[in-house]
């Protein structure tokens, strides 16, 4: 049963253009490095073939930083999380090409896949990198880093586990330290924000803010 209630989706699904490539692979590749949405817990040991810390990107857009750090950790696995087709097309045709054994995508929610695929006390981290802010005031219920996600998040956290969260909206930034704060089964790995980590590399979504002046802020939770 689903005790997570979600009546407002944190996205939108947009009919954004899909390139020929793309949509070849997810007919291709899909079924190849695709882990379908059901609502058992995965066995991540039978999906990568051996047992290594198994971390979850949340929202991986068109998959370029997934890549990137799945290829420079080799002795972690990942599962990225991406509803939007050009993005899971684009992470797919990444992981043919790089070769990548220790990454598989779900396209599917992101909160769905928490709840029903990932048993508690799983994840060696999670990564929720530039998360669509929703700026204006009235669409801020639709804002993934609310209490109750903070909570689920934490739930499915090893102890010792991380979340490592990035934004380029500084009141969005407040949200998430006030959220995590909040949370008591997260401590922060700093005193309010941190440089980023080496292992995360400078997005276009960064680089962009940045253009226009948005300090890039990253935030480290450890699960206690």
């Amino acid at each position: 049963m689903n005790t997570l209630q979600r009546p407002v989706r944190s996205y939108v699904l947009r009919q954004g253009r899909i390139s020929p490539a793309q949509e070849r692979a997810l007919v291709e590749l899909l079924p190849r490095y695709g882990i379908a949405y059901d609502e058992r817990p995965i066995d991540a040991v039978r999906i990568f073939g051996r047992s290594a810390p198994l971390v979850l990107e949340i929202g991986s857009g068109m998959g370029e930083t997934t890549a990137t750090i799945a290829q420079a950790r080799t002795e972690t696995d990942f599962i990225a999380v991406e509803v939007h087709g050009p993005g899971v097309g684009s992470l797919l045709k990444r992981i043919a090409e790089l070769a990548l054994t220790n990454l598989r995508v779900i396209r599917h929610d992101a909160s769905e896949v928490l709840e029903q695929m990932i048993p508690d006390g799983q994840l060696a981290g999670i990564h929720l990198f530039f998360p669509d802010p929703w700026p204006k005031k009235r669409h801020h219920k639709r804002r993934l880093i609310q209490p109750r996600f903070g909570a689920l998040m934490a739930r499915k956290l090893k102890p010792g586990g991380y979340v490592h969260l990035a934004t380029d909206w500084e009141e969005y930034a407040e949200q998430m330290l006030a959220v995590l704060s909040g949370e008591p089964l997260l401590r922060n790995a700093a005193h309010g924000y941190i440089e980023r980590p080496a292992y995360r590399p400078l997005t276009k979504f960064e680089a962009r803010g940045l253009k226009l002046g948005h300090p890039v802020r990253d935030l480290i939770f450890l699960r206690s």
